[in-house]
């Protein structure tokens, strides 16, 4: 057990990792119910197609109005405690729903405004926690700690948790949610374990917050290799989402696969992840950080021709298999990357900026998709984002060696 452990969790890693991560794998074993209850829940209250799409609008669109923020804040104030204090709101909020719930009176427009207030708490636990692991672990050190960390949320977000959320809705409508109480609960308490430094990141804190976001953005665009890697990330996401709008309708009415089989796709995509978490140490040391950039970036180019030509199933589960292991890889990598080569009191702003890339990217994409299948076809978003990324990778090829050791350009130019 204790070389299992060691194995995972090395010890150079520290104690405090490993309290973040504990308090991590919990907290998305919670979400991961959430993923499974919160659609149930909006169908048992109502079928118009309008409103059930409000549900996941209700949970994103925090990010655009509260995200820089957010970020800001993570690089004012104690970041342990503002994880803690935003937990304990989504914990709340919860609770009240669990309250509306039993007592029978729980109807749409709660539901929808219960979605808004955690999603709101969430920018603030997200922002925050990305902010965490440089404070945590040295720099050489930043691929494996956020791999273990992805770990989590695979299993918990993808795998375990929607099957769990799932199976209790089933129970009773409100076991899901109150069980994501007591995940939340856990979470906070082994965050408050975490040994950092109390108070603020900055010891002198004189501007005001609009000012603290100016000069996060402006560092980041003052700094091309984070700059390009930020650009890579919005264009990247958006040929990606397009695609997945309609990836429910290319299933079934292209590929053929039924409503059970399409619940397997996401199953194949986190067992590839899985697959990479271990790997992923052995592919950093070995394999050169530019080189294994444009490697996973080509990936995701093929990924998406193979998903435009396929017409079978017993393609498309490999195919998903092997998207699941490239994305963790890149999704690990670049955290990794940005986190070396951010500050550290500046790490919340331009962690917020580049998740306002994400989601925006996500908005976007999934607007196009649904334009372009609804225009010339269910394959046809997997073209777009084929020859999107494609383009993309081929005008970048070359950065890719600049973003890859991007500390080293932020440390000569400090």
């Amino acid at each position: 057990m204790t070389h299992l452990v060691e194995t995972v969790f090395p010890a150079r890693l520290g104690t405090g990792f490993r309290w973040l991560v504990g308090s991590s794998w919990v907290t998305n074993l919670g979400d991961g119910m959430l993923i499974a209850a919160a659609p149930l829940l909006v169908a048992s209250q109502t079928r118009n197609p309008l409103l059930v799409s409000s549900a996941m609008f209700a949970l994103q669109v925090p990010w655009l109005v509260f995200g820089l923020v957010a970020g800001a804040l993570a690089d004012r104030l104690d970041r342990r405690r503002v994880i803690m204090v935003a937990n304990v709101v989504r914990g709340l909020v919860l609770a009240v729903l669990c309250a509306v719930i039993a007592s029978g009176h729980v109807n749409i427009a709660i539901v929808l405004g219960t979605f808004v207030a955690l999603g709101t708490a969430e920018v603030f636990v997200d922002a925050t926690a990305g902010t965490l692991t440089p404070m945590l672990v040295e720099k050489r050190d930043l691929g494996i700690a956020n791999s273990r960390l992805m770990v989590g949320m695979i299993a918990g977000n993808q795998l375990v948790g929607p099957a769990i959320g799932a199976l209790l809705f089933t129970l009773g409508m409100v076991f899901p949610f109150s069980v994501t109480v007591v995940c939340i609960a856990v979470g906070v308490l082994l965050v408050s374990r975490i040994g950092t430094p109390p108070g603020a990141v900055r010891e002198h804190v004189d501007t005001h917050v609009r000012q603290d976001i100016a000069d996060g953005v402006r560092w980041l665009m003052g700094n091309p290799p984070v700059r390009t890697l930020a650009i890579i990330i919005v264009v990247f996401n958006v040929t990606w989402a397009a695609p997945w709008a309609v990836l429910v309708l290319w299933a079934l009415e292209r590929v053929g696969i039924n409503e059970a089989g399409f619940g397997l796709l996401t199953t194949a995509s986190a067992l590839g992840g899985l697959l990479a978490t271990f790997a992923y140490g052995r592919l950093e040391r070995r394999v050169p950080l530019a080189r294994l950039m444009r490697t996973v970036l080509l990936c995701e180019v093929l990924f998406h021709l193979a998903m435009a030509l396929t017409t079978s199933p017993w393609a498309a589960y490999p195919l998903m298999f092997f998207f699941g292991a490239y994305a963790f890889v890149w999704g690990t990598l670049s955290q990794a990357v940005r986190q070396r080569a951010v500050p550290s009191e500046l790490q919340g702003r331009v962690g917020s900026v580049y998740m306002i890339c994400v989601m925006g990217g996500m908005l976007i994409g999934s607007l196009l998709g649904g334009l372009i299948a609804s225009t010339w076809g269910l394959t046809a978003p997997w073209w777009f984002a084929f020859v999107g990324s494609g383009l993309t990778l081929a005008l970048v090829w070359r950065s890719l060696a600049h973003i890859a050791h991007a500390d080293e350009a932020a440390t000569a130019a400090a």
